[in-house]
Formats: C-alpha cells, sequence, structure tokens
C-alpha cells in the first residue's frame, strides 16, 4: 500500500462526506471552528488524529460561509485557518477566514512556458502600475482586472516584457508600527495568508461580492496575460508573517496554532530571527515545510502562476541550527516537485542573519537575483565615472564588469550557467532609474525615520546636482546614464528584470525606500515627455535586439575559461582592436572594451554580435574588432542618440566621445 501523507489535504476540501476542515497543531489541547451560520455562530469541534491533524466534517461550510479557529477554549484571539483561500472583513474590520468557489473557466488557454533565454521581466505593484493610468478604466485602475486591460496589456507587449512579476499579492496587513504612524506597507511583504489573494487589490465589484469573486477576478487577470504570451510571476513572503514579534505581537495564525512548530527558536525557547521582521518560518519542521510546498502547488496549479521571487530566499534554507544549507529539503523540494515542473523560481539570495549572503551559494534549478551585477553595472557606469571625474582615474578596470556582461561566471557554477542570474540596475527597493542618476544620497524623511530608513550603498551618481535640474548639459549626461545602464541589462548573458516605470523615467524624488507611501510618489506616472518617450523607445528597441539574436542570451557558460570569463563563444578586444592582454583587465586606465560573441546554434539560426563598451568621458578612437566570417557590422543601437548609425567594417575607426554603448550585428 502507498505511505498516506498524515498533513495532506489541510484546510476546508469538498469531498463525497461533505466539507471537512483539517488543521495541523501539536500544541493545542482543544481546537474548535466557529461557523457564521446566521443568525448566531455556531462552534464545532475539531478531532485530533495521531499526527496531530484536527478536523471536522460540517455541511455549513460551503463557498462564502466565512469561518475561524479557536484553540483551547479562548474567546480571543480567533485565528485564521492558514489554507484559507480567501479571507473576508467583519463589520469591526478584522479578518475571516471564507471558504471560496474555486470554479474558474480557463478556457483551454496554456501556460506560456517561455524559455527561460527568452524571458524579458518586469517587475510592478498590482496598484502602482495602473493606478494613474488614462487608458484603464476609472473602476479598474489600480486592480487586478486593471492590469489586464486590453491597453494595459498591448502596453507590455509593446516593452517586449514576457513576464510580470507582481509585488506580493498574497493577503497582506499593515504592522502595528505604521498603523499607529497612519501610513500603510505599500509594498505588502507583511503576509497574513499564504493561499488568498489581497483583496484590496481587486475591483470594487469583486470586493463586494465576496472572495470567491476575488479569485476569479485574480484568475482572470493570470489568463489574459497567457492569452497575450505574458507570465506571471509573484513575488511571495515565505520566509515570515504578520505575526511580527512575539512581544506584543499580533496572533493571527500560526502563532496561536502552534508558534514552535511553524517559527524560529533557539534550545532555550527564545525566538530567532533573521528576516528582521519579528520572526522566522522554520522550514526545518515538516508542518511548516508543507505549507509553504502546499502554498506553491496551489499557486502554481489552481491560479496557473508562472514563476515565483522568494524574498529573503536564504532563510527557507536554513537546517535546524539556523545555518543556511544549500541542500536543505525545501529548497530541493521546490525544484523538483512534480507539480512544480516548468515554474520558474528565483531565489532572493539573502537574508539578514548570520552568514546570510548566499549570491551563487543556491542548488542547481535555482535563478538567484544578481546583486553582484547591479553592483557592479552602477560602479562602472556612475560611481567610477564620479572618482574618475574628481580624482582623475577610476578605482578599478573593466575585468569585473566583463565578469557580469558575459554571466557572471565568477559568482555561478559552470554547470548552472549564465541563466542562473537574474540581471537587475534598479528594483522595487532603492533609486528609480532616473533617481540613481540623479541623487547622491536618499531623501526619505516622508518615511517618518529621520532619513535613516533605506541603504546608503546607492552606488548613485547626480551628475553634478542633487536632484532635479534644468541645465541641459546635465540632463542629456543623466540620460546618456540611463541609456548606459539599460543597454548593459539587455547586452548581458543572464535573465534581465526590468523596474515598472523606469522605461518612463519615473522618479521617487530620490526616496529610495518607497515601502510605506501609497501615493503619486511611488505609482507609475503615465504622462509622457518627449525625452521619456525617448527612454520608452530605447527599451523596446533593446528588447527587441535581444529577442532577435541568440548570441545575447546563451543557455551555458563557453569551455574557454579563464580568457573568455563568460558564455558560448566569446571574443574581447581593447579599443585598438587587438584581443585583451592580460594586464588590460584591471589597468584603472583601460575604459573601452569589445567583445564579439558568437551564439550556440542548437535551436535557433547562429548569429554574432559586437558590444563595444566606453566608461569614461573623454573621448576614445576605437578600432572595431575583427572575426572570423565577418565581412561587416551593422550597428542596432547605440546610447549616444546623437550618433549616425551607419554600417562600417571590422579594422574601421570610430570616435567615442563619452560613456557610451553600441551593438552591432555580423554581416557576412
Amino acid at each position: 500500500m502507498p505511505d498516506i501523507d498524515p498533513l495532506a489535504d489541510l484546510g476546508v476540501r469538498q469531498g463525497p462526506d461533505g466539507p471537512t476542515l483539517r488543521v495541523f497543531s501539536s500544541s493545542a489541547e482543544r481546537l474548535e471552528v466557529v461557523i457564521d451560520d446566521a443568525p448566531h455562530d455556531r462552534v464545532v469541534p475539531l478531532t485530533r488524529d495521531e499526527h496531530d491533524v484536527w478536523s471536522a466534517t460540517d455541511g455549513a461550510l460551503t463557498p462564502g460561509r466565512r469561518y475561524w479557529l479557536r484553540v483551547d477554549g479562548a474567546e480571543r484571539p480567533t485565528l485564521l485557518d492558514p489554507y484559507a483561500r480567501g479571507l473576508g472583513r467583519t463589520g469591526r474590520g478584522e479578518h475571516r477566514a471564507t471558504v471560496v468557489d474555486e470554479s474558474f473557466d480557463w478556457g483551454g488557454v496554456d501556460k506560456p512556458r517561455t524559455p527561460l533565454d527568452r524571458v524579458v521581466v518586469y517587475e510592478a505593484h498590482v496598484r502602482g502600475l495602473t493606478r494613474l493610468a488614462p487608458f484603464v478604466p476609472d473602476e479598474l485602475r489600480g486592480t487586478y482586472a486593471g492590469l489586464a486591460a486590453d491597453t494595459t496589456i498591448a502596453y507590455l507587449k509593446g516593452l517586449g516584457v514576457t513576464a510580470v512579476q507582481l509585488l506580493p499579492v498574497h493577503q497582506h496587513v499593515d504592522e502595528q508600527r505604521l498603523v499607529a504612524q497612519g501610513i500603510e506597507n505599500y509594498w505588502g511583504y507583511n503576509t497574513l495568508s499564504f493561499f488568498a489573494p489581497h483583496a484590496a487589490y481587486a475591483s470594487r465589484d469583486a470586493q463586494l461580492a465576496g472572495a470567491s469573486a476575488v479569485v476569479r477576478e485574480f484568475k482572470g487577470m493570470v489568463r489574459l496575460l497567457h492569452e497575450a504570451g505574458i507570465e506571471v510571476w509573484l513575488d511571495v513572503v515565505y520566509n515570515h508573517t504578520a505575526e511580527e514579534g512575539e512581544d506584543g505581537g499580533p496572533v493571527t495564525s500560526l502563532r496561536g496554532l502552534d508558534a514552535g512548530a511553524y517559527y524560529r527558536h533557539d534550545a532555550e525557547g527564545r525566538p530567532v530571527d533573521v528576516t528582521g521582521c519579528g520572526n522566522s518560518l522554520d522550514t526545518s519542521h515538516p508542518a511548516a515545510h508543507r505549507l509553504v510546498m502546499d502554498s506553491l502547488r496551489y499557486w502554481a496549479t489552481e491560479m496557473q502562476i508562472d514563476g515565483f521571487r522568494f524574498d529573503l530566499a536564504a532563510t527557507l534554507g536554513r537546517d535546524a541550527g539556523h545555518v543556511f544549507d544549500p541542500e536543505h529539503p525545501l529548497l530541493h523540494d521546490i525544484v523538483s516537485d512534480p507539480a512544480l515542473a516548468g515554474v520558474k523560481m528565483v531565489a532572493e539570495p539573502w537574508d539578514v542573519g548570520a552568514g546570510g549572503w548566499q549570491t551563487g551559494g543556491f542548488p542547481d534549478g535555482w535563478i538567484e537575483w544578481n546583486d553582484r551585477f547591479r553592483n557592479r553595472a552602477r560602479d562602472f557606469w556612475l560611481t567610477d565615472v564620479a572618482t574618475a571625474r574628481a580624482q582623475g582615474t577610476p578605482p578599478t578596470g573593466v575585468g569585473s564588469f566583463a565578469s557580469k556582461l558575459s554571466g557572471s561566471s565568477n559568482v555561478f557554477s559552470h554547470d548552472r550557467g549564465p541563466l542562473a542570474g537574474l540581471n537587475f540596475v534598479t528594483a522595487h527597493d532603492g533609486f528609480t532609474l532616473l533617481d540613481l542618476v540623479s541623487h547622491d544620497a536618499k531623501h526619505n524623511l516622508s518615511n517618518g525615520e529621520q532619513n535613516r530608513d533605506g541603504t546608503d550603498d546607492n552606488r548613485s551618481f547626480n551628475h553634478g546636482v542633487e536632484g532635479q535640474s534644468d541645465n541641459p548639459w546635465i540632463s542629456d549626461a543623466r540620460r546618456r546614464s540611463m541609456r548606459n545602464l539599460l543597454g548593459t541589462l539587455f547586452v548581458s548573458s543572464g535573465v534581465p528584470m526590468l523596474t515598472a516605470g523606469d522605461e518612463r523615467g519615473r522618479t521617487q524624488r530620490g526616496n529610495n525606500n518607497g515601502y510605506c507611501t501609497d501615493s503619486e510618489l511611488t505609482w507609475v506616472d503615465w504622462a509622457t515627455q518627449p525625452w521619456q518617450q525617448g527612454v520608452l523607445d530605447d527599451v523596446s528597441t533593446l528588447a527587441r535586439i535581444r529577442r532577435e539574436n541568440p548570441a545575447l542570451r546563451p543557455t551555458r557558460f563557453g569551455l574557454d575559461g579563464a580568457c573568455t570569463l563568460s558564455a558560448n563563444d566569446i571574443t574581447w578586444a581593447d579599443a585598438s582592436g587587438a584581443e585583451m592582454r592580460p594586464d588590460e583587465w584591471e589597468d584603472p586606465g583601460v575604459r573601452t572594451l569589445q567583445y564579439v560573441a558568437r551564439s550556440t546554434p542548437e535551436h535557433e539560426t547562429p548569429n554574432t554580435v559586437l558590444v563595444l563598451v566606453h566608461g569614461a568621458e573623454s573621448t576614445a578612437a576605437v578600432t572595431l574588432a575583427r572575426a572570423e566570417g565577418v565581412a561587416g557590422w551593422e550597428p542596432l543601437w547605440s546610447s549616444d542618440d546623437s550618433a549616425e548609425l551607419r554600417p562600417l567594417e571590422p579594422g574601421d575607426d570610430v570616435l567615442v566621445s563619452a560613456p557610451t554603448v553600441v551593438i552591432f550585428r555580423a554581416v557576412s
């Protein structure tokens, strides 16, 4: 006989004997479900089995019914079922678990299953993306339905986006500290339920109709995006919950049911917090492990989600001794579970605990946010240039930058390859792209923490004036730096991620920690000035160039170790067109680099590209590199928007007058 999983089918399940509720708790002495059975609440005792799973079957647990749990007879607090598919609100504003009608017509629409090398990720906030969008009906702005509006989808398709990665959409609440200050957690990294979609992102009609309608609107969004060939990824927060710290924190679900099973504690029973949020989920315990896996399976199958980005993912890989283990069973199960086959799994590979920075340390099958790419790209185009302007010489050469262009082989193992890294220049956390080139320091006073919050390690450059400037020379320099950063993002090996609004020059006026601001400051501004249209056109062009040239998106590292630094078949050259000498890689005076990349031919027609990078404000004479079988170089894009783009031949000389990226395609 097959083994029976004792933790299977938790939550409310509709079965042949009627609806059954199953809840895990090893610490409870008595467990009851209270069912909203108007005009009176009805209390039903749950029965415990030998595996500490409590259950009750009751015909009232039908779609639309609200219910809550009571442990050991306590009237307060009432607890949420951790597996509730929907949440509703009482007249007093309290959340209650709600049984959901999960039926939905997917219309035969399949997941896009975009090959990883063709993925272009667009990180967005459900509310912030369309809250100000004039092309979305008023009643749908800032909602799931608004994100799936025809006009929104057309915009995303025009950009070349293949996957929308949504900031947390699990039901979340504001931290007690923020409530006391009269502000809110806009980003949503404070999860109340790992199964229920955040109701406030649904349209008003859906909210009024109840939890089942909210779920249907979410599924409708996914279906419409899938019809357009766009994947939906979720930013998920399994490292901690909204129950905050044990000293005065709210008790809403897991802590009241079984704090010892679900949360990390040391040998003396004291909380272990490696997230900085007051608690950390203990994924070394079977119940917490199972909770994460069941939630992922639900969203990947019932909600048809295509990918997950795991916030503070190092926490999920900590063992019973709270040490990160790349062989952790949960990390293995997430990328090997048959129900999750083909789903993209992306780690934010760090947390705030000891040994928490783990970029490059996750096992095969995982994609990781490449913070080293972010840092080096910013340094090369911004802080190096600022240092050279102030001191005459930048601090480093091109070697580290080249390794990031070619897939970060010094970070990710040869077997994992360049697609193990998700490259980004900006994200929701930090400066926007425009602010990155307009501010030397953060300006977070509006957050109410005396400018102490948010990172000070911005690696930004204001180009001479802090904040907005009407000086045309400064404006031109900033926009060129933006184009250089965008060009670097799209030509680099790995998976590129663009932050919503960067393609339009969105600003937060120097605030690099907009987590607590739900306003025009953090929403995408859809008013378009001519220069913003130029940035938008650049992003669309770069995405198209990447799509059409497989040499820019290799799937594996090359075999020629130290000289290539990377992927596919790459030849590196200096400004003279000669092969880079070993001493040039770390020479701070060398700021010009060329590389010729040939694609692997397994799945597409092979092609060759030449990328020219000049990272100094001084003029450089460059002799275009030669390559076997290449008769000419066709220019595809330049970050110098005043440059005359014309066909050239290997060996031709060109002048580059400022920091620049130029992309060429080979003509045979």
